[in-house]
């Protein structure tokens, strides 16, 4: 059985969604548990503007009879916080290591996760990270990610799951999937935005419009409901044996693989059945 580490900030309902998600998944016969779950708040901090969403983290995960651990990132080592930030992620992750070591977890999933790893959490646990792009395509976040393919006239967009590592972002890409932005309905907002920008820059389209923009939208949808069957179908991989990591490194049925596997046709299957 695959032994799942889970680290969440808890901040809303994708957090709640995304371990709900697994554990539906373990009740169909997903050969996997959930260890433990380790969130940087304890809910007793002020100001604390997400409590009631937190709150219902916790009883989510305590209705699943999962060990919770926390650890109150507020409250740690406010006086090493002011005087040397790398310093206390160094301290900060010592505690979380002895907190967690014990439950022996295979794998670790940050779901969700707003703190930055120390470098020797991400040497000791093999971590994944969500990065709603392709392998080769732009780093940043969503809304950079996005932009940066409409900036550069992209065909393809996706997400991947990549290995934790001490550079944020850039740690080998583990499992990927795409799907185009070209074609169908993709056509005419391209088109739209070909106009927009006859007349305005993209920065003023930015600046204007934001994520309401059709065609930031539409690729925005597109790529979100791939990120949890995304997930999901990764750990499954790992649950069945068929890939590995050995020394931070990908194995796909016992064959080092030097790009990431490719799981397009399982999520756009898992996203085919949640859209029927």
């Amino acid at each position: 059985m695959l032994r799942l580490g889970w680290f969440s900030t808890g901040r809303g309902s994708g957090s709640r969604n995304l371990l709900k998600a697994v554990m539906d998944e373990i009740d169909r016969g997903l050969d996997a548990e959930v260890s433990f779950v380790f969130c940087n708040w304890d809910n007793t901090e002020e100001p604390n503007p997400r409590r009631d969403q937190r709150e219902m983290f916790f009883d989510m995960v305590r209705g699943y009879g999962i060990p919770l651990v926390t650890e109150s990132w507020k409250s740690f080592r406010p006086d090493l916080w002011d005087r040397d930030q790398e310093a206390w992620r160094d301290e900060y992750g010592k505690v979380l290591r002895e907190r967690t070591r014990g439950f022996g977890a295979d794998l670790g999933i940050l779901a969700g996760y707003m703190l930055w790893m120390d470098d020797e959490t991400c040497r000791e646990y093999d971590m994944l990270n969500l990065h709603p792009a392709l392998p080769d395509g732009p780093k940043g976040t969503w809304q950079e990610v996005i932009w940066q393919l409409i900036r550069e006239g992209a065909d393809r967009q996706g997400a991947m799951l990549h290995l934790c590592t001490p550079e944020w972002d850039r740690g080998a890409p583990l499992t990927y999937c795409g799907f185009p932005i070209r074609g169908g309905d993709y056509d005419a907002l391209w088109e739209s935005m070909g106009e927009k920008l006859r007349s305005k820059s993209l920065e003023d389209i930015i600046r204007d419009e934001g994520a309401d923009e059709p065609l930031f939208r539409m690729i925005r949808e597109d790529g979100a409901k791939r990120e949890l069957p995304l997930i999901v179908e990764t750990i499954r991989k790992f649950a069945e044996g068929r890939v590995e990591i050995r020394d931070k490194r990908l194995y796909v049925d016992g064959k080092a693989l030097d790009t990431a596997f490719d799981l397009s046709a399982e999520v756009d299957a898992a996203v085919g059945e949640r859209d029927a």
